[in-house]
């Protein structure tokens, strides 16, 4: 098993999918959905910008949906420099751990309950854009996670291979400073440079956070000026927001409306939440489907359990009501870092574990 497992997260990791290029992404799902029917069955479709749904079963009624994306942040490229390689008992490649792994993991699964016929009513829906905020997938996972009730994320795990039970929500935001051009050697001191009013605004918005409450506030992309000889007139920072408990977005909104203009300057701020926070509650009911199943598939003890910053479109299949288990791919390290890898030991027992999961959630009142 393990060799086709390698072979076919090889086949899709050499296959570049950044979430800018949709035609990529899709180019990375045709080959993902030739390894379902190659491996399962079913059938699917698949959009232009590269979006696969997969069914499984009784299309009328399923049970289950497996929940992932295809896309990385890895540019065209990286693949050149960061080649897919297995070297000391671990995968390396871009995409490797976040989380073309999982889903190679989840279709070998697939592949075992086909071949004892314990194939539960399975809905699959692989996104092109969750990298970015899922713009485009949104309504899908909504409406796929209210027609199944149950979901399981073969997302990256958590240290130590644990289960993500809890996320973080997360908004994105903008801070604006409006100030005024003028040339930078004949009369600099007509300009108002909004860069450096931005820069003096930095520290304070990154204080908008509040550790005890788990919210943090990070300036992330800064962007200034138009010429090398020109005081910039208008200077720009995106913020990445990431909170436990709703109400703390709208506090951190309001903050941001508030902030103080510098002299002659003009501010524009705003936040907007892209993913709510999942909680404990959202996945409380299927953990004793899970101790079962890592009692069924031989593993030893329980899968350690943890509540982390990052979202997924589990936060967004949460929601809308639906029970989820996240972060269930195999154990590495590195997403969306050079050092990227999964740990080859981990690829069958994931397979195992998986394969033992999934009726018993589907089986969940």
């Amino acid at each position: 098993m393990l060799d086709a497992i390698l072979e076919d997260l090889r086949e899709l990791v050499e296959v570049e999918s950044p979430s800018e290029d949709p035609a990529a992404v899709r180019e990375a799902a045709e080959v993902f959905a030739a390894q379902l029917e190659r491996h399962v069955g079913g059938d699917g479709e698949l959009t232009d910008d590269g979006r696969l749904a997969w069914r499984l079963g009784d299309p009328a009624a399923p049970r289950l949906l497996l929940l992932g994306h295809l896309d990385t942040v890895w540019p065209h490229g990286t693949l050149a420099r960061l080649p897919f390689d297995v070297r000391d008992g671990r995968v390396h490649g871009p995409g490797t751990f976040d989380m073309k792994a999982g889903l190679v993991v989840a279709v070998h699964a697939l592949r075992l309950l086909r071949d004892r016929d314990e194939v539960p009513s399975v809905r699959l829906l692989v996104t092109p854009d969750e990298e970015i905020g899922a713009p485009r997938s949104r309504d899908a996972i909504e409406d796929e996670a209210r027609r199944c009730g149950r979901v399981l994320v073969p997302e990256p795990s958590g240290p130590g291979g644990a289960v993500k039970v809890a996320r973080k929500g997360m908004a994105f935001g903008r801070v604006v400073v409006h100030g005024r051009a003028a040339h930078s050697g004949l009369d600099p001191e007509r300009g108002v440079n909004a860069a450096v009013a931005l820069g003096g605004l930095l520290a304070r918005i990154e204080r908008l956070g509040d550790p005890a409450r788990g919210t943090t506030v990070v300036p992330t992309l800064l962007r200034a000026g138009t010429a090398m000889n020109t005081v910039p007139a208008r200077a720009e920072v995106d913020l990445d927001v990431r909170f436990r408990d709703p109400d703390e977005a709208d506090r951190v909104r309001g903050e941001l409306e508030r902030l103080p203009a510098p002299p002659a300057t003009q501010i524009e701020a705003w936040l907007d939440v892209n993913r709510g926070p999942l909680t404990e509650s959202s996945s409380d009911a299927l953990l004793p489907a899970l101790r079962a199943a890592v009692s069924a598939a031989g593993l030893p003890g329980d899968l350690p359990t943890v509540a982390v910053g990052g979202a997924s479109d589990g936060n967004i299949a949460a929601a809308v009501g639906a029970r989820v288990l996240d972060g269930l791919g195999p154990r590495g390290d590195g997403a969306h870092a050079e050092h990227e890898h999964v740990e080859v030991a981990d690829l069958e027992p994931r397979v195992r574990l998986f394969a033992e999961l999934l009726p018993r959630v589907a089986a969940v009142d």
